[in-house]
């Protein structure tokens, strides 16, 4: 297996965000100070580039169905884009807060900022105003299959039914929350913690786990596409767990080992391997099944801060600290 530079890129500022659109014909990238660029993925042209938000861009998102783009920036304002265009098509106020986390799916547009949780449409229109979080909202994800919506703050994790707008449920959490994700296949809710832990639940099942012992707050998520395998940050190596089963709990993790802290964990959209980045610039891919699960590193020159992998899973993009942004191609 090799990871070998496809194209490279430079951001006036540090990568925030990346995103590749569904059809994987283009990577948007988010500069920390405001400006988005979508690049080509055949060749890395910059084929626009968009304002963004004057006082910096905090997270993009693709809508499944279209080209449309959508961002979140410090000015509280969610923005569309038409990327075949490179033009601004709406524009959802939404107060003074930053808008630091969007997530699309077929119900629309999910947005916070600061404590609101919004539903916008395609056309940034507001759907629903849910009630207010008694903190700050620091992560979102859909559930994978339904339209239920899982919205993460200090002390609580609660999933909203979309269309009819209740709370299916409300599990408590004692502390800060970093990180959501579902398992593919909807099984697992799975939180990055400040205490530092990852917990798990199991909302069919109204049962929850816990795992303990990093080194520091657990900021990154991914599952495999099976659902079988979860990696996490948090510490000098990375944990792989196995989620198969009666999940992870009891269970010891398989360690990734790198030299200096992970900061960026991402499986393959539907093969197996799973990225993992590290403060020194290290990127390493691993094959959980493999006795021998390294399969390939590269030294970048500096941090990532990003990673993306394109929707045929051919392309591996990096967005560091720096403002670079590296596109590898993934080949055996």
């Amino acid at each position: 297996m090799e990871l070998t530079k496809h194209w490279a890129a430079q951001l006036e500022d540090y990568v925030i965000d990346l995103a590749w659109a569904p059809a994987g014909g283009s990577l948007a990238a988010a500069a920390g100070s405001g400006p988005i660029s979508l690049f080509s993925a055949a060749d890395g042209n910059r084929l626009h580039l968009l304002p963004g938000h004057e006082q910096g861009t905090n997270c993009l998102a693709y809508s499944p169905a279209s080209a449309a783009l959508a961002t979140g920036g410090q000015d509280g304002a969610v923005k569309l884009w038409d990327c075949a265009s490179g033009q601004h098509t709406a524009t959802a106020p939404l107060g003074r807060d930053w808008v630091e986390h969007l997530a699309w799916s077929t119900a629309g547009l999910a947005a916070t900022a600061g404590r609101k949780l919004l539903l916008l449409g395609p056309d940034a229109a507001l759907r629903h105003a849910f009630p207010e979080a008694a903190k700050t909202l620091s992560a979102l994800a859909w559930h994978p299959t339904r339209a239920v919506l899982a919205a993460a703050g200090f002390g609580a994790v609660r999933l909203w039914e979309v269309p009819t707008w209740t709370l299916e449920k409300d599990f408590p959490y004692g502390n800060g929350i970093q990180a959501l994700t579902w398992s593919p296949d909807g099984r697992w809710l799975v939180s990055g913690n400040q205490d530092p832990s990852v917990h798990l639940w199991l909302p069919a099942e109204d049962t929850e786990l816990q795992m303990s012992g990093y080194e520091s707050k657990v900021k990154h998520l991914a599952f495999d596409h099976t659902s079988r395998w979860l990696a996490t940050s948090g510490g000098l190596n990375a944990s792989l767990w196995d989620c198969s089963g009666g999940g992870p709990e009891g269970r010891e993790p398989q360690m990734l080992e790198h030299a200096t802290p992970v900061c960026a964990v991402s499986f393959q959209n539907a093969h197996g391997l799973l990225a993992t980045a590290s403060t020194d610039g290290t990127v390493n891919l691993w094959s959980p099944e493999r006795k021998q699960p390294l399969r390939a590193t590269v030294r970048m020159p500096g941090a990532a801060a990003r990673l993306a992998w394109s929707p045929d899973d051919r392309l591996l993009a990096i967005g560091s600290e720096r403002g670079a942004v590296y596109v590898l191609k993934c080949e055996p």
